[in-house]
């Protein structure tokens, strides 16, 4: 691998368009893990082998830390690596300004993720996950919350509320037009009481929301001469027709 390194040239191409991969909680000794694994699959002892992410020409280690923490949590560290700034913790889209479950310290310090800025620059954007999509490693994509549990309106407090806080799940559909959103997450967007279309029978995956909205639907309707398409199984997903589509979730 140091002859390889040593025959790497300067990258002078400029990117049209950019994949953000996280492995969450993926650090070093995970990354070792993997390789001594995929290694002793092969029957070869592991330590020296390469995995796909270890032939890119450019590698680099992130510190992870929140402002407030030692440990990070996904929230702040989803700051960090989307928007470019470190943040206490609980908090996405904020910065350190921003204190955790205050809503009054939300106004003024959000920061905005590389997601946002690629859409103002004309870009097609989008979140793929196997976490709900209102997930703080997903959500500083879009949100501006002090705290990573407001996935719906009933989870805000009645003071975040009175002083205009506004849940993950609202900002999904409304901060940024993301065109592509797949992952987990559709009871915090459907009226409290909704039964699942996949767990119909399942009283803990009913619909959360206490305002009665279906975000859903209203990502639809305001996309209807959008192509835009709605999901939630793989016999859908597999039918989507991408030349006609526009618009996914």
């Amino acid at each position: 691998m140091l002859d390889d390194a040593r025959k790497l040239q300067p990258w002078t191409h400029r990117a049209k368009n950019i994949i953000l991969f996280l492995g969450d909680g993926m650090g070093v000794s995970t990354v070792s893990a993997a390789r001594i694994l995929r290694g002793q699959m092969d029957g070869e002892s592991g330590e020296e082998t390469a995995l796909a992410m270890d032939t890119f020409p450019y590698l680099a280690l992130s510190k992870t830390y929140s402002v407030d923490k030692q440990v990070a949590d996904s929230a702040s560290t989803a700051t960090a690596y989307h928007c470019g700034v470190k943040a206490n913790s609980k908090t996405v889209g904020l910065s350190a300004s921003a204190i955790p479950y205050e809503c009054n310290t939300t106004f003024g310090n959000e920061v905005h993720s590389v997601l946002h800025r690629a859409k103002l620059q004309g870009k097609s954007v989008g979140i793929v996950t196997t976490t709900r999509v209102q997930h703080a490693s997903p959500a500083a994509a879009y949100a501006h919350s002090v705290s990573r549990s407001w996935y719906s309106d009933s989870d805000l407090p009645p003071e975040a509320q009175q002083d205009g806080c506004m849940d993950i799940s609202t900002q999904l559909i409304t901060n940024t037009d993301i065109d592509v959103i797949l992952g987990g997450g559709r009871m915090y967007m459907t009226p409290k009481g909704t039964p699942d279309p996949e767990y119909p029978s399942s009283s803990s995956r009913k619909g959360d929301r206490e305002d009665d909205r279906n975000l859903i639907e209203a990502w639809l309707d305001e996309r209807k001469d959008r192509n835009a398409q709605y999901v939630w199984n793989k016999e859908q997903f597999n039918s989507v027709n991408v030349n006609t589509t526009d618009c996914l979730m």
